[in-house]
């Protein structure tokens, strides 16, 4: 659908590709990506299996936005990819941003921040694999890749929801916003704008990816400053 591959977008995939399949091959065979048996583990050893899990998330998804940016983002228009008319899905979440509003929420606080972080880009990242799907030769890494990394967010939602039943001990914890606007995506867009929106879409689960991980070892350095304490 998406006719804009160009010779130097190939150039740029054969330089990349040995990197990028060693990085895939050796994540694949690190974790099963399963939190099935994890409430049988100690909370300490959870914690750690599940910043692992958001750690990977955010290095595959960083390696996914920069290739489709070497592939499919002309250069002129890298400038452009930061403009506000594409805003990031998760802007209206109550997500705490600033130093001290970290610094001030909960353990609890900081488990529901990254659970919603999760829970809101399940969706939008199995519908971006049908995106891709009709983009005329796109890389199979880079399918594969955000493959990858929207399996892996089902996963870590899991591993979340354990360790909150475990750490707080009051069971699932759930969500509460219901914005359905946040992912309609309205009339078919012209290709390039399309293209872009799909590029921002990566760039934005990037920084989420990156939030994510923060706030679980965050989270960690507090339990092991408790304990050191105790």
């Amino acid at each position: 659908m998406y006719d804009i591959k160009n010779f130097f977008g190939f150039v740029w995939a054969l330089v990349l590709w040995p990197s990028l399949l060693t990085a895939s091959t050796m994540l694949g065979c690190r974790d099963d990506g399963s939190f099935s048996r994890s409430t049988s583990i100690s909370q300490e050893k959870l914690l750690e299996r599940v910043i692992h899990h958001a750690e990977l998330i955010y290095r595959v998804s960083e390696e996914s936005c920069t290739l489709f940016e070497e592939m499919f983002i002309p250069f002129p228009m890298h400038l452009q990819t930061n403009q506000a008319a594409y805003t990031c899905i998760t802007k209206t979440l109550p997500i705490p941003s600033s130093r001290s509003e970290i610094q001030q929420i909960s353990d609890k606080w900081l488990l529901h921040s990254v659970l919603m972080l999760v829970q809101s880009w399940i969706e939008p990242l199995i519908n971006l694999q049908t995106t891709l799907d009709r983009y005329d030769n796109a890389p199979e890494m880079l399918i594969n890749k955000t493959k990858w990394v929207s399996e892996k967010l089902i996963s870590l939602e899991q591993g979340v929801m354990v360790l909150i039943k475990k750490m707080l001990e009051e069971g699932m914890l759930t969500t509460d916003y219901n914005d359905e606007d946040v992912f309609q995506h309205g009339a078919q867009p012209e290709m390039m704008d399309s293209v872009m929106r799909d590029y921002n879409l990566l760039s934005c689960f990037t920084k989420d990816a990156h939030k994510m991980e923060a706030f679980l070892k965050l989270l960690k350095y507090r339990q092991t400053d408790k304990y050191n304490c105790a």
